[in-house]
């Protein structure tokens, strides 16, 4: 009896060593340190269409290459030109992130199921709102539009946009960029319209009486302003006006004190790429210090919230319309049609 009292005992502290050794082994198993992968070597390449500033596209293409080993395929145009090129890719899209001057036009891709959901690194610490509630439009950039004036021909100028279309002072030096091609021109009118409706309209109508022309599109209305074809634009993308202004050029810039338009310029992953790595790796890298820096250094407004800058207005210094934006993208196109065609009478 007590042999078999010895052996029951000899087992039950062999199991019982057992049993304490698991929890270690699975600890170790567990252990962060022991099982730390390798970071995914990224390679290949990724296809991005990109608005302007082109210095500031080449840029960030050479930096997240050098970073990273891939290839940025790169094209750059207008908002118009992006969007007709998307369409016609529709069959084959090509592209793997596209960037826009207008809010309103990355939530129309998102309404057509065109994005991918993904939440870079960083995205904690962007501007509020500048992220859609289901993580597809990233605002990691944006541009506000104001009134640019050359000051060798009006000396001083804070007039408001209503002031702008019942003054005749201002007849024939009014010019603003074509909305079509603008999308932050679009932008601003829809947002414009949304604040003041009928008496957005009155005063975009007395501008067009006032002998206001569309050069073209953000950099063929300014250049209309720098060479003194026309006095003032109205609805001028702000980076443009700052960037000229570090060159010398005899210009100035400010905010109607009722209001203007900020517009976040949504970086989207198109759910039909095929580099989704290399697409995510580039969104990570656009809110990074170092691809906010070269935002700053293009004079456009940061996305991240604890980034600001001394070369520019700040986005709380700007004054801003109420915004539906959702209103914005249903209405957009028409709108800036129907400025056209205001100012083509």
């Amino acid at each position: 009896m007590k042999k078999i009292t010895r052996i029951a005992a000899a087992f039950l502290m062999a199991a019982s060593l057992t049993a304490c050794s698991k929890p270690n082994e699975e600890t170790a198993l567990q252990d962060p340190i022991n099982q730390q992968e390798e970071p995914q070597k990224l390679e290949g390449k990724v296809v991005v269409y990109c608005p302007s500033p082109a210095g500031m596209a080449d840029k960030i293409a050479e930096a997240f290459t050098a970073k990273t080993g891939v290839d940025v395929e790169m094209f750059q145009g207008t908002t118009g030109e992006i969007l007709a090129r998307l369409e016609a890719e529709q069959a084959n899209p090509i592209a793997d992130v596209v960037i826009m001057a207008s809010w309103a036009d990355g939530l129309s891709m998102k309404k057509d199921e065109l994005l991918l959901s993904y939440t870079p690194a960083n995205a904690d610490k962007m501007v509020q709102n500048w992220i859609d509630e289901d993580a597809m439009l990233y605002g990691t950039s944006a541009s506000a539009v104001g009134v640019i004036y050359n000051t060798t021909i009006v000396s001083e100028l804070n007039a408001d946009w209503h002031e702008l279309a019942q003054n005749s002072e201002y007849k024939n030096e009014l010019a603003i960029p074509d909305p079509v091609k603008s999308g932050s021109v679009k932008d601003f009118l829809s947002g414009y319209v949304y604040k003041y409706g009928d008496e957005a309209w009155q005063n975009l109508e007395g501008m067009a009486d006032n002998g206001m022309m569309i050069p073209g599109a953000n950099k063929a209305a300014l250049e209309a302003v720098t060479t003194g074809e026309k006095g003032i634009l109205v609805a001028g993308v702000d980076y443009n006006a700052y960037s000229s202004m570090a060159k010398g050029e005899p210009l100035n810039i400010y905010y109607p004190a009722s209001g203007t338009v900020i517009n976040p310029r949504p970086a989207m992953i198109l759910k039909s790429s095929k580099n989704v790595d290399n697409a995510k790796a580039f969104m990570d890298f656009l809110l990074s210090d170092e691809g906010q820096q070269l935002v700053v250094d293009a004079y456009l407004l940061p996305g991240r919230e604890d980034i600001t800058t001394d070369k520019r207005t700040n986005v709380s210094e700007i004054p801003v319309f109420d915004l539906d934006w959702e209103w914005m993208m249903d209405n957009s196109e028409d709108i800036a049609q129907q400025l056209i065609d205001l100012c083509s009478k």
